[in-house]
């Protein structure tokens, strides 16, 4: 099941067509009334220097994204509150983890088993509770703008370092299209991810959309197609007022060149080349949508997290994917009995095979969604959006295993030690990756941004 943000913008789910601001009206409002005319970007350099840090690959020299749209129940996984009265608890029971004194939910016993592998925060403070609105702040760190959008963290990884080992500087699996906030932003559209559009969940069957050559070309073909666009794009640049447009195109050629040229990169993406029996531990093939039939949500988590891992395996920097729809406001339980099995046993496999090959320590596992669900259960068995406290989780990457930081109080409404806000997480993420947050980037009109306002990292999470 997928989350569809189009059909909520379609319904008008408050908040969310506030992000539908173009670059060019951003540019309308780029004067500055009683100063004569003066531009954004001539008041900016009269004011001071853009703040410029250096970007150098920190721990964290790969980020697995995985993105839970809808938004999770804390209590229902990563904080339960077996204490709570019913109506708070909800109907789930707990598991106690591989760390003295923490439990997960019910349904996530392979993630209890390897929690001493993991870092989670239950202690995360948002302020929106729109999904639209909400997902935004958590994929770019930033609170939505009318004058401005902003680029996602793996639009800005892909801007401060670019391609590594054949592969783009952010890849998504199988489309971050509809996830708002996941785009370039402000930045240039050369940094935005590469879908690979087609499903891992296919198995064998899986293909990139943009990774096959076409019928009866041949590399050296190729070789030569690409001798001859580099004659002609060089002499479009001669006559071209505005190269911008040309430019991106020209990064996408090279990057799909760069892409189709090496058998490394290939293989990469070539779920054929994978055992049958590491497909099995991802749990591909189980864990049926209507339990002895239908679609395999372990072949649709289990396969993207184990493309995730083979990609990251051979060089990728930043890979997002998306898993189910949590938007649980009707039959909470039913819910996450059909699709929590799959997810616990996939991100605990991909936490341990990471691990067993040595990546763990430099692959950042970020499991991420837009907020929280609310204290009590409503009418319906379900729990509505609630964004004052909620819990993420997290492995690898240089943050502290077995670490379980902040708290959310008795009924899970407000936190209780620790408050974590989203750009200090961002920051900290950050600081991880190698980027310091405070450095500002370049918006339209010459407008220096800072990459996370005012974010701070946490540094007792960093290891």
């Amino acid at each position: 099941m997928r989350f569809n943000y189009k059909y909520i913008m379609k319904l008008g789910c408050s908040g969310y067509n506030q992000l539908k601001q173009t670059r060019r009206d951003f540019m309308r409002v780029g004067s500055l009334a009683g100063l004569g005319g003066l531009c954004l970007g001539d008041f900016y350099r009269a004011e001071g220097a853009q703040k410029w840090f250096d970007s150098k690959e920190g721990k964290a020299k790969s980020v697995i994204q995985i993105i839970l749209p809808g938004g999770i129940a804390a209590q229902e996984t990563w904080n339960p509150k077996p204490n709570a009265p019913l109506e708070y608890r909800g109907p789930l029971g707990f598991n106690k983890t591989s760390v003295k004194g923490e439990i997960f939910g019910e349904l996530l016993p392979n993630l209890s088993k390897v929690a001493h592998k993991m870092t989670v925060v239950r202690s995360i403070v948002g302020n929106i509770p729109d999904h639209g609105l909400a997902t935004y702040n958590m994929i770019t760190g930033q609170k939505p703008s009318q004058a401005i959008k902003h680029p996602s963290v793996g639009a800005v990884v892909n801007h401060e370092f670019g391609p590594r080992g054949g592969f783009p500087g952010y890849i998504s699996i199988p489309t971050v299209e509809s996830v708002p906030g996941a785009g370039t932003g402000y930045l240039s559209d050369k940094f935005g991810s590469f879908a690979t559009g087609g499903d891992p969940a296919q198995g064998n069957n899986f293909q990139v959309r943009d990774l096959r050559l076409p019928n009866g070309v041949s590399l050296e073909g190729m070789n030569k197609r690409k001798n001859l666009r580099e004659l002609v794009n060089n002499e479009f640049r001669k006559l071209e007022a505005n190269p911008v447009q040309l430019e991106t195109m020209d990064s996408y050629y090279q990057q799909a060149y760069t892409m189709l040229s090496s058998e490394k990169v290939r293989n990469a993406f070539d779920m054929s080349k994978e055992t049958d029996a590491m497909k099995d531990r991802y749990g591909m093939g189980k864990f049926l949508e209507r339990g002895h039939y239908g679609a395999s949500l372990g072949s649709q988590a289990g396969g993207r997290m184990l493309l995730a891992r083979r990609l990251v395996e051979a060089g990728a920097r930043f890979v997002s994917l998306t898993y189910s729809s949590w938007d649980t406001h009707v039959q909470l339980r039913e819910t996450y009995q059909r699709q929590m099995p799959a997810f616990d046993h996939a991100l605990a496999t991909l936490i341990d095979d990471l691990d067993e090959r040595g990546l763990l320590d430099s692959t950042l596992i970020w499991v991420t969604t837009e907020f929280g669900r609310t204290p009590k259960f409503n009418a319906s068995a379900g729990r509505d959006h609630w964004s004052r406290v909620f819990s993420l989780a997290f492995a690898g990457g240089g943050m502290h295993r077995g670490l379980f930081y902040g708290d959310s109080d008795a009924t899970s409404s407000e936190p209780s030690k620790d408050a974590v806000v989203l750009h200090d997480l961002h920051a900290t993420l950050y600081k991880l990756i190698g980027i310091n947050s405070q450095k500002e980037l370049m918006a339209p009109g010459e407008r220096p941004i800072e990459i996370v306002d005012e974010g701070k990292p946490v540094d007792d999470l960093i290891a």
